[in-house]
């Protein structure tokens, strides 16, 4: 399990700046057992672990009110750096079961797309699913080799999901397909026929007044 080590935090509000610009990050953790409680971690260590965990992994956050796995619920970005200001973190209780919507990873290769010049349509890019905190997987692959022709679709109930967890939408949802390729409409401009059009020809006494 990912592991992040948090600190009190008694600043709030404008007292953050300083502590922002030393690197750390305020945070909150709650959940349905757990009371609001502030921290501090390191910005550039949440960062690492973020682009690890996403928001469908839990991590281990060692703090000085205990350990505690959390999942990332949330999290503030200042619109001109793009870094972190502020995380909350949702608690999770061990035997108890979560909701999180994990991303699709679409991985092969597809007949249709390669051999008929089709599109590849992914209709769903992360999947609503229901687990205990254990079992919640960081990503779910989408196999589309099995998309051989136009007709041809993935739907949720076509999903290897590991074991423990349980998609929240229907099976007979679209995950993605392949659709035909748009014809091109071609277009053919013909050259006018200049055949009956009269050409003045200018001479060089008229040049010249105009160059004048």
């Amino acid at each position: 399990m990912l592991k992040l080590n948090a600190q009190k935090r008694d600043l709030f509000g404008k007292k953050l700046k300083a502590s922002r610009n030393e690197g750390l990050l305020p945070v909150i953790v709650y959940g349905h057992k757990e009371e609001a409680t502030p921290f501090f971690v390191d910005r550039k260590e949440f960062e690492k672990i973020f682009k690890e965990a996403g928001e469908s992994t839990v991590i281990d956050l060692k703090s000085p009110e205990g350990d505690k796995s959390v999942l990332v619920y949330a999290v503030d970005y200042n619109p001109v750096s793009g870094f972190p200001i502020h995380v909350d973190f949702y608690a999770v209780e061990k035997d108890k079961m979560v909701e999180v919507d994990v991303e699709l990873v679409f991985v092969g290769e597809s007949p249709a797309v390669k051999g008929l010049n089709g599109v590849l349509v992914k209709v769903i890019h992360a999947l609503p699913i229901e687990a205990k905190p254990a079992d919640l997987p960081h990503d779910i692959e989408v196999d589309i080799s099995t998309l051989v022709d136009f007709d041809s679709q993935i739907t949720v109930a076509d999903l290897i999901l590991p074991k423990g967890v349980t998609a929240l939408i229907e099976g007979e949802e679209v995950v993605a397909l392949v659709s035909e390729p748009k014809d091109e409409v071609e277009t053919t401009t013909e050259a006018p026929d200049l055949s009956n059009i009269a050409v003045e020809k200018k001479g060089k006494k008229e040049d010249e007044s105009e160059a004048a």
